[in-house]
């Protein structure tokens, strides 16, 4: 999953990239409120996780722009700012989720994967599709009652198309949500990611739809 991080502190943020990175997110940071809104406003990112106090522009006034602009993406305040009023003002302004610093990487993550849940209407950790199963939590897969081995851009692309499933994705949209900024992207990439979790789950659990791109249709019935 695609998350961005907007975080000041040059150590923490450093840490927190690596971190989420080892969960299983693909984290582009930044270092500015304005920056937080433009991506925010202009990226494709399935959670952020945002600061408040930060340079050149503050976080609840990040968060109030790009609300403003119907963004939906999902946010989480990771702050300093702990007293009542400071929470209460930043839920109301539209955050999805309310830290305190110092946070545990492993709350984080679990937060973090909660928020994306909801936001595609699913309430529990385990993503499923006919006979196939996704442990978001564990970062498994299970068809039927075999664990399936996938390498960790298979698991995100798969977790991307039951999150989305019935909705055609593009190879565009398929991208910018498990690539970061900066990874090197062959032309071919979902292409072969596609190929590869067709070899390992069967045919059927991916459909091409031609021109556009890509889709996990859930079974009728």
């Amino acid at each position: 999953m695609r998350v961005l991080l907007a975080e000041d502190d040059e150590l923490l943020g450093s840490g927190l990239k690596a971190g989420l990175g080892q969960h299983g997110f693909a984290v582009d940071w930044v270092r500015d409120g304005v920056a937080a809104e433009r991506e925010l406003l202009t990226g494709n990112f399935q959670a952020a996780v945002l600061d408040l106090g930060l340079p050149r522009q503050d976080g609840m006034d990040t968060l109030r722009a790009v609300r403003a602009q119907q963004n939906r993406t999902p946010v989480l305040i990771l702050t300093a700012r702990d007293a009542i009023d400071a929470r209460i003002h930043g839920l109301d302004g539209g955050a999805d989720d309310y830290i305190v610093k110092p946070v545990d990487l492993g709350e984080l993550a679990a937060r973090l994967r909660a928020l994306v849940r909801r936001a595609h209407g699913e309430p529990s950790a385990q993503l499923t599709l006919g006979n196939l199963r996704l442990d978001t939590a564990a970062r498994q897969v299970w068809q039927g009652d075999e664990l399936v081995d996938l390498s960790g851009r298979e698991f995100n692309l798969l977790q991307v198309f039951l999150l989305n499933a019935d909705r055609v994705l593009t190879r565009e949209q398929l991208e910018q949500q498990i690539y970061k900024w900066g990874s090197e992207v062959s032309s071919n990439a979902v292409e072969v990611h596609v190929h590869n979790l067709r070899r390992k789950l069967g045919p059927s659990v991916i459909e091409t739809v031609r021109g556009v791109g890509y889709v996990s249709r859930r079974p009728a019935g």
